[in-house]
C-alpha cells in the first residue's frame, strides 16, 4: 500500500493519468455526440457575436478607460464609444465603401482582358524559349487553356466567401449586446471565476488570466492597428504610382495583413496582377511599394505597436496557419495565431508553476 501511495504522489504518474482521462474524454465526446452535438450547434451560434465582441472589446476598452479618466460615469462611457463606433461606420459606408464598390465592380469587368493578356503573355514566353523540358510546356499550356475557369473558380469562391459573409452580418445584430456588457462587467469575470478557489490557487488563476489578457490585447490591437497602418502606407504608394483600383487593392491589402506572417505575401498578388496588366514596369513600382510598407512596418510601426509580446518563431506561424487552414479554411487561419499564442500562455504557465512547486534539492537533503 505504501509503494502505491507513492507511485501517485510521483509527478509524471500523475501527468500520464491525466493525459489518459484527457483522451478517454475525448474518445467519449465522439461516441456520445449525439447529445453534444445540441451543444456544439449552440456554441457554434453565439461563438461568432461572442468573438466579434470580445474584438472590438480589446480594441474600445482603452477609449472606455479613456473617458473614464475624465471622471465619466462607465455607463456613459460606453455609450461614447458607441458613438464613436457609429461614427466610423458613418464614413466607411458614405465615403469609403462606394468607391471600393465601384473599384471592385470595375476589377471583375476588366478581368477578361486580364485573361487574354495573360495568355498571349505566356504564349509568347514559350514560342521565345527552349529551355523547359515538354511536360512542363504541356503544363502550362493545360493552365493557360484553362485560365478562365481557374479565374471564374476563384470568383466564385469569393462570392460564396461573401454569401458566408452575409450570414456572418446577420449575427453581427448581437455583438452591440455582447460589447455592452463585456464593457460593463468585464473586469467582474475573472473575480466571478476565483471565488471558488482558496487564495493561492486563486492567486495563480488571477495571474493566468491576467497574462491570458495580456497576450490577446497585444495581438488584437497590435495586428489591427499595423494592419490599418500597412493598408494606409500602401494606398498612398498606389496613389503615388497611379495603380488602378488602388482602395480596392489597399483594402484587399489591409484584411490579408491580419494574417501574420504570409498575409503580405497574399496581399500583394493581385496588385502586381493589376499593375502588370496596366503596364508592365508597374510590376517594378508596385513591388517597391510593398517593399517599403513592409520595411517601415517591421522597423517602426510594429516594434512600437506590439513589440515581442508574443514570442511566435515565423516558421510556427506558418506551420499553425496551414494546418488551421486546411481543418476549418479561412475562419481558422484568421484565429489560429492568437489561439495557439493563449495555448501557449496557458502551458507555459503552468510548467512554470509546475517548477515552482518542486521542492528545491538543499529542501530535500535538509
Amino acid at each position: 500500500m505504501k509503494g502505491v501511495m507513492t507511485l501517485l504522489e510521483k509527478r509524471w504518474f500523475q501527468s500520464m493519468v491525466f493525459v489518459i482521462l484527457f483522451f478517454l474524454i475525448i474518445l467519449l465526446i465522439s461516441v456520445t455526440n449525439f447529445i453534444f452535438d445540441p451543444v456544439f450547434k449552440y456554441v457554434g451560434a453565439v461563438a461568432i457575436p461572442f468573438i466579434g465582441a470580445g474584438i472590438l472589446y480589446y480594441l474600445t476598452k482603452p477609449l472606455m478607460q479613456l473617458f473614464e479618466r475624465f471622471k465619466i460615469n462607465r455607463i456613459i462611457s460606453i455609450f461614447l464609444v458607441f458613438i464613436v463606433l457609429l461614427l466610423i461606420g458613418f464614413v466607411i459606408i458614405i465615403y469609403i465603401a462606394p468607391i471600393a464598390q465601384r473599384q471592385f465592380t470595375n476589377l471583375l469587368g476588366n478581368v477578361p482582358k486580364m485573361v487574354d493578356w495573360a495568355q498571349d503573355v505566356i504564349a509568347y514566353w514559350q514560342s521565345n524559349q527552349t529551355i523547359l523540358p515538354e511536360e512542363v510546356n504541356n503544363a502550362i499550356n493545360d493552365f493557360t487553356d484553362n485560365l478562365q475557369a481557374h479565374i471564374e473558380s476563384v470568383i466564385n469562391y469569393i462570392f460564396g466567401f461573401i454569401g458566408q459573409l452575409i450570414s456572418f452580418v446577420t449575427a453581427l445584430i448581437l455583438i452591440p449586446f455582447f460589447l455592452f456588457f463585456m464593457l460593463k462587467d468585464g473586469e467582474k469575470f475573472v473575480p466571478f471565476i476565483t471565488q471558488i478557489f482558496n487564495k493561492k490557487k486563486a492567486d495563480n488563476i488571477r495571474l493566468l488570466m491576467g497574462k491570458i489578457d495580456d497576450t490577446l490585447t497585444s495581438f488584437i490591437q497590435g495586428q489591427l492597428i499595423v494592419s490599418f497602418c500597412v493598408g494606409v502606407l500602401l494606398f498612398i504608394g498606389y496613389l503615388i504610382i497611379d495603380l488602378k483600383y488602388s482602395l480596392t487593392l489597399a483594402l484587399f491589402a489591409m484584411i490579408m495583413n491580419v494574417i501574420p506572417f504570409i498575409g503580405p505575401f497574399i496581399a500583394v498578388v493581385p496588385a502586381l496582377i493589376v499593375g502588370a496588366f496596366q503596364k508592365p514596369i508597374m510590376l517594378l513600382w508596385v513591388s517597391l511599394i510593398m517593399l517599403i510598407a513592409q520595411q517601415i512596418e517591421s522597423n517602426f510601426i510594429s516594434p512600437n505597436v506590439m513589440g515581442r509580446a508574443l514570442s511566435l518563431h515565423p516558421l510556427t506561424v506558418i506551420t499553425v496557419i496551414l494546418a488551421a487552414g486546411s481543418i476549418a479554411g479561412f475562419i481558422g487561419i484568421l484565429f489560429a495565431v492568437p489561439l495557439y499564442a493563449v495555448i501557449k500562455t496557458i502551458i507555459v504557465h503552468f510548467y512554470k508553476t509546475y517548477e515552482a512547486s518542486k521542492p528545491d534539492k538543499e529542501d530535500v537533503l535538509i
